[in-house]
């Protein structure tokens, strides 16, 4: 993001802080913080990380899920975990959540998977995050047979990172709910995982997109697990992202009761397909969160 930008994006926050989304009293503050997850912005992360992660609190953003963990340098976005985590504490800004790259390791050795798992862990903890995060799986890893290891390598890594004093979640996409002569990956990771262990991150986009449930429907078989949501819309033509209030999915109707889904994190999401821009994006979508969701989560 060059200062021109910048300048031009800063602009557009005005608007914002006029709905009164730059900050609140402590005393109606609500349940919830709003977050946002970072891939929805990564073009702008990559360049400007720091601009950015201020330009996102401007328009109400609190707390943010990272998705690019640079496991040589323990680094995110080009700076040192523990030296991000210095100047998000100067913003009153925090990394609750991010995305590692576990997928990779799900057919290496053991050994392997737990020395990654050891660099996650330290650098959550040197950001000060809740959650270390499974994202998703690659399209060859979605077999039965690849659900069935999956399922043995989240109790691992959950053992180990609740050790630590965090929590780990596996992040949902469509691919989950593909029935495999009877039984799908989510039937497997639901029943053969440790619900102690094993967290869950229910993206409501990837849900809808299936077709084959509802989040409510979810949350009301497994109570108390689905700590984290994202919450992200469709595209009514093309079922592609689109920002909050673009789309068809009528999250007014299908938010489901946070309490008994155990949530403790929401993050706003798009992952492409932007009106105008990633910046202008993330500002409608939190205009209209605010305006129209908000009371949802009180």
């Amino acid at each position: 993001m060059d200062r021109r930008q910048f300048l031009h994006q800063s602009s557009l926050l005005t608007g914002a802080a006029a709905l009164g989304l730059t900050g609140c009293n402590p005393n109606d503050a609500p349940d919830f913080e709003m977050g946002y997850q970072l891939f929805s912005i990564r073009e702008d992360m990559d360049k400007a990380p720091l601009e950015t992660l201020a330009a996102l609190k401007a328009m109400g953003y609190r707390h943010f899920e990272a998705y690019n963990f640079d496991e040589k340098n323990s680094a995110f976005y080009g700076l040192p975990a523990a030296e991000l985590r210095r100047r998000m504490d100067d913003m009153d800004l925090a990394m609750t959540s991010a995305h590692f790259g576990l997928f990779t390791y799900l057919e290496r050795p053991v050994a392997e998977l737990e020395r990654y798992v050891d660099q996650c862990i330290g650098a959550a903890l040197a950001l000060g995050m809740r959650y270390v995060t499974w994202p998703w799986l690659a399209p060859e890893q979605r077999t039965l047979e690849h659900f069935k290891l999956l399922t043995g390598r989240l109790n691992l890594i959950g053992e180990r990172v609740t050790a630590a004093g965090l929590g780990f979640a596996y992040h949902n996409h469509d691919f989950e709910f593909v029935d495999h002569g009877g039984v799908t990956g989510y039937d497997l990771i639901l029943r053969e995982t440790d619900p102690a262990l094993v967290k869950l991150q229910l993206d409501m986009y990837w849900v809808a997109h299936g077709g084959k449930t509802t989040p409510a429907a979810m949350i009301a078989a497994d109570p108390g697990r689905y700590v984290m949501w994202h919450i992200k819309d469709m595209h009514k033509i093309s079922r592609d992202y689109t920002e909050l209030g673009n789309g068809s999915i009528d999250y007014a109707a299908i938010l489901p009761d946070p309490k008994t889904s155990g949530l403790e994190l929401f993050y706003i999401e798009q992952g492409g397909n932007y009106t105008h821009s990633a910046m202008r994006s993330a500002r409608d979508s939190a205009v209209f969160f605010e305006e129209r969701l908000r009371s949802f989560l009180r």
